[in-house]
């Protein structure tokens, strides 16, 4: 395509998304979240969801950015989600990278007054690996980073954001209970993973659990020949019962593993997003439901 129809074509799409913006936030500022008594808050991926709604409760109106069922490292934003960015007064990212479309989002939503809480700001990040939320105790700073977000935005309600993160964080200590109890009736030398993409590291630091190897280096990167053959091998070596998966990846690849290894395929656990079914709802349901799902795999 010629530069000068490149450019041209360029400029039509920032216009389209500068008169949305435009008039989202014009019709917007009438019901904005000074009237109607809560913070408005947009969330870029939906399991960060429950620990904004557990610590703000009805304090707070939480609009998601990266749709249910959907990788935040694949998304690409539509101009309503810059909308959406610019109405809120709360953004709760993430952070380490995942979100790595947040930025140019951000310059299109051009709010000056929005306040941003980067939730694994000050956890320590492994090999650049941005999932730190599915190890419990890192789940339980993000709460603390919401609940200073949410007192600087609204000190009248301190005690209460205090209350409901200390409430929720003390169900984040249950529900690390209960995954080490489960996780430990597996053998030792049988918990070995091999996942699609490595969103498990800290979940399986923590229950003592080794990732073997996983099938997407890179997001939208499939594994060659060789690395396929890899994993194989390590299925093989170390007697893997099965290869784990998430429902939004494509299962092609993990079958030619599997049938390479001779083990099972599971492809219904969830990670970057909660689902649907009411069995994975929410962050605290997500993880009871992956561990029943891992340790029945690894068995």
């Amino acid at each position: 395509m010629p530069h000068v129809i490149r450019r041209i074509l360029g400029s039509i799409a920032g216009l389209a998304i500068a008169l949305t913006v435009a008039g989202c936030s014009g019709k917007q500022d009438q019901t904005s979240a000074s009237t109607s008594g809560k913070i408005e808050v947009v969330t870029t991926i939906s399991t960060i969801n429950s620990f904004v709604i557990g610590v703000g409760g009805d304090r707070v109106h939480v609009v998601n950015i990266v749709p249910v069922g959907a990788s935040p490292e694949t998304f690409q934003p539509t101009p309503q989600d810059v909308a959406t960015a610019s109405r809120a007064q709360l953004l709760v990212e993430n952070g380490v990278g995942l979100e790595s479309w947040l930025g140019r989002l951000l310059s299109n939503a051009a709010s000056p007054n929005l306040k941003t809480v980067v939730c694994a700001d000050g956890l320590p990040v492994k090999n650049n690996n941005p999932h730190l939320w599915m190890d419990p105790q890192f789940a339980k700073h993000y709460v603390l980073q919401i609940r200073d977000g949410l007192t600087a935005l609204d000190p009248k309600d301190a005690a209460v954001f205090k209350s409901n993160a200390e409430r929720y964080n003390a169900q984040l200590d249950q529900l690390e209970a209960r995954i080490r109890t489960k996780i430990a009736t597996v053998p030792p030398s049988q918990r070995y993973m091999i996942v699609f993409h490595n969103a498990w590291q800290y979940y399986n630091d923590r229950f003592g659990i080794t990732t073997l190897g996983f099938v997407e280096r890179n997001p939208g990167q499939e594994p060659n020949p060789q690395q396929i053959a890899q994993l194989i091998d390590l299925a093989k070596q170390h007697g893997v019962h099965a290869v784990f998966s998430e429902p939004e990846y494509s299962p092609k690849i993990l079958y030619a593993i599997a049938q390479g290894a001779g083990i099972q395929v599971v492809e219904n656990l969830y990670d970057d997003s909660i689902g649907t079914d009411p069995r994975v709802a929410n962050y605290i349901a997500m993880l009871d439901y992956d561990t029943d799902i891992i340790v029945k795999g690894l068995k």
